[in-house]
């Protein structure tokens, strides 16, 4: 009856949001989990960074690669985007751990751009499968999803897309033809991460640490405003979808991998209610969880 009534009150937050939403958690110690539609196929948009920063972190713990490791980020070719590098002007050098702060703390596209062509699409596909991640995939890099939202998007271009009949043929928001995953996919790579299963701990504590330096306070977060407790996430964004997936730590030591994916019929790109749902979806799902 419990996780009927956790299951009714996740629905009717997001429907009172006007958001169809899917949503997994799990206490990443003692294995308790609740769900809502954990299974359904969702398109990750840049939560599929968190796999990117894994595959990295994983190929220096091989000694495949250097952290340290300088890349240079001429102006031509960047990636589109509103954060980072792919918003300025100059010629940029920084290290690969550097481009993994930038492609975690603000999403920034031509940083995970950078990284991915260090490492490699396969070497992520291979990362995610060697988890258990068998719902995961990664069928193209970030700038070649935009790529397929300006071609289905056609002439009228970024205008287009508040057209209802224009989203419904992206590409990049149809899970059989773009980077996927499921929330208990997820949840079960964030929870390996925070339990150091994804390589030697010192590579788990960097990427832990990158994670919590996400500047972004208005999904996972907002559903948890306390000092004292501490929320490292990520977020992924395209029209009609909002999504975050992180982990929750308590000062009691709980600990809670969330993962929270959204769609919605509005086109608009500012969506406040979408946002916030996430926290609250959230928030539900861990006082559950953490409920005697």
């Amino acid at each position: 009856m419990k996780d009927i009534a956790v299951s009714g009150r996740l629905h009717a937050a997001f429907a009172d949001a006007g958001v169809t939403g899917w949503v997994h958690a799990v206490d990443i110690d003692s294995g308790a989990q609740v769900e809502a539609g954990a299974d359904q196929p969702v398109c990750t948009a840049s939560v599929h960074k968190v796999c990117v920063l894994v595959t990295l972190h994983g190929l220096a713990a091989a000694g495949a690669l250097d952290l340290t490791e300088r890349v240079e980020c001429p102006p031509a070719g960047r990636t589109p985007g509103q954060t980072g590098l792919a918003a300025m002007l100059d010629p940029v050098g920084l290290s690969l751990r550097d481009a993994a702060f930038l492609m975690m703390s603000v999403s920034d596209n031509t940083a995970a751009e950078l990284l991915l062509r260090r490492v490699g699409l396969d070497a992520v596909n291979r990362t995610t499968a060697r988890l258990g991640l068998t719902r995961t995939r990664m069928v193209h890099g970030f700038g070649e999803m935009l790529d397929t939202m300006r071609e289905d998007a056609g002439p009228a271009g970024a205008r287009a897309l508040t057209d209802p009949r224009v989203i419904t043929r992206l590409r990049a928001l149809d899970p059989a033809r773009t980077n996927r995953s499921t929330p208990r996919d997820m949840t079960r790579l964030l929870a390996a991460l925070w339990r150091d299963e994804t390589g030697p701990p010192e590579y788990g504590a960097a990427m832990r640490r990158v994670m919590g330096l996400q500047v972004w306070p208005h999904r996972l977060a907002s559903g948890f405003p306390f000092d004292d407790v501490h929320v490292a996430g990520k977020t992924g964004t395209l029209p009609t979808l909002r999504n975050e997936v992180g982990v929750v730590e308590y000062p009691d030591g709980g600990r809670y991998a969330v993962a929270v994916f959204t769609r919605t019929a509005h086109t608009a790109a500012t969506l406040p209610a979408a946002d916030a749902v996430i926290g609250t979806a959230a928030r539900i799902a861990v006082d559950a969880l953490r409920a005697p």
